[in-house]
């Protein structure tokens, strides 16, 4: 199905320079663009690749349109970024097939779990019982909600998706470990997107909590108790040890670890690879990574950083001389 550009800007807004009957088929980036396809422009260190586009149409700020309208239409936005995301949400809507079925035959359902009239439920997922799946929000495949477990309106979760696996909890006791029982739930806020093979372990006594607007990426591991505020977004391989607390509005970069009982403030952000050891209270970007070097190297810094303990110890002794020296 092709759409006019006049339909594009009665949906979505924005200004049209151009011909609002031109007909477009596709969306694409734009270094590979069609004439009879969309792109966007959202960063300035991209608007080289604006004068050797052959997009028919380029979404751009008010900075760039003169640019962009030498030989082609564009629709002018003060910000293209989030004019594209709701762009490709109208086409998928559009374009996606109907479903045949809101709940997959080969879904498994618990009698005592609830489920919205609206929400849709792919196949080979088990909603076990007391779970309860909030409207507009979409199972893909092979997902599990636990018993008790809640996820509120409008979420997507990804294939592979665990919901209310037991927190890892064990007492020692005499060389062997003993399980202590997860009694808490999972509890998910509305809009929330959670990718592929996630897992969010229940709580021990008090549920985790997963707030409004959450986004994570496949392959995260989150712990029980933990609690992410609204709004924050993890990448994917992040991992989240059990009870810490994950304020609102926050980044987490791929592959970094927040370790457990700590504290991060809202609009922490951290790079990827990081490993968070101590509570974050003050809003910024943090870094904690040891940079790439070739091994001969890696293992000599290694060892230099061993003593730095010890050369602190000796500077401090030195600097206690020196005073003594200037009273005396």
């Amino acid at each position: 199905m092709s759409l006019t550009l006049a339909n594009l800007v009665d949906w979505l807004g924005g200004r049209l320079c151009g011909d609002p009957a031109r007909v477009i088929t596709g969306l694409a980036p734009l270094q590979s663009a069609k004439a009879d396809q969309i792109s966007f422009l959202s960063h300035p260190k991209y608007q080289s690749h604006l004068a050797t586009s052959q997009a028919g149409c380029v979404i751009v700020s008010p900075a760039f349109e003169s640019q962009a309208i030498l030989g082609r239409a564009a629709i002018v936005t003060d910000d293209p970024y989030l004019y594209f995301a709701r762009l490709t949400r109208l086409w998928k809507q559009i374009h996606q097939p109907v479903q045949a079925h809101r709940i997959h035959p080969t879904a498994v359902i618990d009698p005592d779990a609830w489920v919205a009239e609206d929400a849709v439920i792919g196949p080979l997922c088990v909603v076990e019982r007391g779970a309860k799946l909030g409207s507009g929000s979409v199972l893909k495949s092979r997902v599990t909600l636990s018993e008790g477990c809640s996820v509120g309106e409008r979420c997507i979760l990804h294939s592979g998706v665990v919901v209310g696996a037991d927190g890892f909890g064990f007492a020692l006791h005499q060389g062997r470990w003993e399980k202590i029982e997860q009694l808490g739930a999972v509890r998910i806020g509305d809009d929330v997107e959670i990718g592929a093979n996630t897992c969010i372990d229940r709580g021990a006594l008090d549920d985790t909590v997963i707030e409004n607007g959450v986004k994570l990426d496949n392959l995260i591991q989150i712990g029980h108790n933990v609690h992410i505020g609204a709004h924050t977004a993890m990448a994917g391989c992040v991992g989240v040890a059990g009870s810490a607390r994950i304020g609102a509005h926050c980044t987490v970069g791929g592959g970094a670890v927040v370790l457990g009982h700590l504290t991060l403030a809202d609009h922490v952000h951290i790079s990827a690879a990081s490993v968070v050891t101590r509570s974050i209270l003050q809003p910024g970007q943090y870094t904690g990574m040891f940079p790439l070097d070739s091994n001969a190297n890696w293992e000599k810094n290694a060892a230099s950083l061993k003593q730095l303990s010890r050369l602190r110890d000796r500077i401090k002794a030195l600097e206690a001389n020196i005073q003594n020296n200037k009273e005396t």
